[in-house]
């Protein structure tokens, strides 16, 4: 008998549409997975285990199966996206717990192409922290449960790394699609601003997050990036030489990247210029604000955020963030500091084509309350390991997380590569060709 659960996207879409199986039968079979593993994974906040079957159901008597992307496709959604139905918590205790009226467009979409949602995963509350803990649930990383799996959108990658849904839906404001996916062995695209829709009245973080998708191969990557951005899935290309800048040097003064990471970039490197590539060490021109501008425009966003709700039911660490952040939403808000960021990294990405650099500085901390510990604690830990996402996030631009070589302990290594805007074409290309001459193991051994 065939089994679906640890198979990509690609794969499953192909069989349903050519009625070798049927979406409940695939959506069934994820179903079971997730109740054996996510006691030990902790991914899930809600599971839609009946809706998922009718849904499954529905999806099979459309009439335009055989043309639907993801048909029978099963999709786990970030807690901070609406899914019609169920209730959108953000991992806290502040928020309401009623039933959305409608899905939020990027769900919508994955809907329209044939996905079926089967739960939504956990986050930190507000999304807010590098390691996705809080009152609703610790997510762990399915490579080393005793790590968490990164936040903040960590309960959708741990979902995909344990092979409970072959991809999932997340955002990503500092990092939080990159981080993740970098702890878990997952292929991600952070897109340049605009090309995927955020949703209306939705929290952006001033324009800084950006919906988009989980994945374990650069195919599903692609595949479900095109549902999201509303584009055709075209053919493969071969990118041409591209000038790759290979940065080892971390963005943020006083922080330095572990040799695992290091030697990832390094193999990285070498794999694209076996490649063709053009490829040589060079450093963004950051500037020594950087440290000092993302966390205004980190603390800023949360203070938004958390604005509507009751400060009461907020845990310590976000009512610290959001009470920094207050004097700073008219600055950021005006957008000044980020366009100077702009202006200063432009002439760089002129001179090069794609920047490489390591995802991460370091191993992700260890699984665990972080919610209970104070704000100084969270976000030293969280600085320490992923200084290198959030200046992508202030510029708009594209940014993905590729697996790249393995840690000491077994569990995967990634890099991170980074374009000019309207770029995302070129960086999945070159992810695939990384994917094709250096492939990794698509989920974590669980069983």
């Amino acid at each position: 008998m065939t089994t679906w659960a640890g198979r990509t996207a690609a794969e499953i879409s192909a069989a349903v549409r050519e009625k070798r199986v049927t979406p409940r039968e695939v959506v069934a079979e994820h179903l079971a997975r997730i109740e054996r593993l996510d006691g030990r994974v902790g991914a899930f906040r809600a599971v839609r285990a009946e809706a998922a079957l009718a849904e499954a159901d529905e999806v099979a008597a459309r009439g335009d199966l055989a043309e639907l992307p993801l048909a029978g496709v099963p999709v786990a959604v970030k807690d901070n996206l609406a899914v019609r139905g169920e209730s959108r918590r953000i991992g806290s205790a502040a928020t309401p717990d009623t039933p959305a009226p409608q899905d939020h467009v990027t769900v919508a979409r994955l809907r329209a192409a044939g996905a079926v949602v089967v739960g939504l995963t956990n986050v930190p509350e507000l999304c807010v922290f590098g390691t996705t803990d809080g009152v609703l649930g610790i997510a762990r990383n399915p490579w080393d449960p005793t790590r968490s799996a990164g936040g903040s959108s960590g309960g959708s990658a741990a979902a995909v790394a344990a092979g409970m849904v072959p991809i999932a839906l997340g955002n990503d404001g500092m990092g939080s699609l990159r981080i993740p996916a970098a702890n878990c062995g997952l292929v991600t695209i952070k897109p340049g601003q605009g090309v995927v829709p955020t949703g209306d009245g939705d929290s952006t973080w001033f324009g800084m997050s950006e919906n988009g998708p989980l994945a374990t191969t650069v195919e599903d990557a692609r595949l479900m990036f095109s549902v999201l951005a509303g584009t055709e899935s075209g053919p493969v290309s071969a990118p041409g030489a591209l000038r790759v800048a290979v940065s080892l040097r971390s963005p943020l003064a006083g922080v330095t990247i572990s040799r695992p990471y290091a030697a990832a970039a390094r193999d990285a490197a070498g794999l694209l210029m076996r490649a063709g590539h053009q490829v040589r060490r060079a450093d963004p021109p950051y500037p020594l604000s950087l440290a000092t501008t993302s966390l205004i425009h980190w603390t800023a966003g949360t203070a938004a955020d958390a604005r509507p709700l009751d400060p009461r039911l907020l845990t310590r660490r976000t009512r610290v963030h959001a009470r920094l952040g207050r004097p700073f939403l008219r600055t950021v808000s005006s957008g000044a500091s980020r366009e100077q960021l702009r202006r200063r990294l432009e002439p760089f990405f002129t001179e090069h084509d794609v920047l490489l650099t390591p995802a991460l500085a370091r191993r992700s901390p260890k699984a665990g309350p972080w919610h209970e510990r104070g704000w100084l604690s969270n976000v030293l830990v969280n600085t320490y390991y992923s200084p290198l996402t959030p200046a992508w996030n202030l510029t708009g631009w594209p940014a993905m997380s590729v697996p790249c070589g393995t840690l000491p302990s077994g569990a995967p290594c990634a890099v991170q590569l980074v374009g000019r805007p309207g770029t995302e074409s070129r960086l999945l290309d070159l992810a695939g060709q990384l994917e094709e001459r250096n492939p990794w193991q698509r989920t974590a051994p669980m069983d």
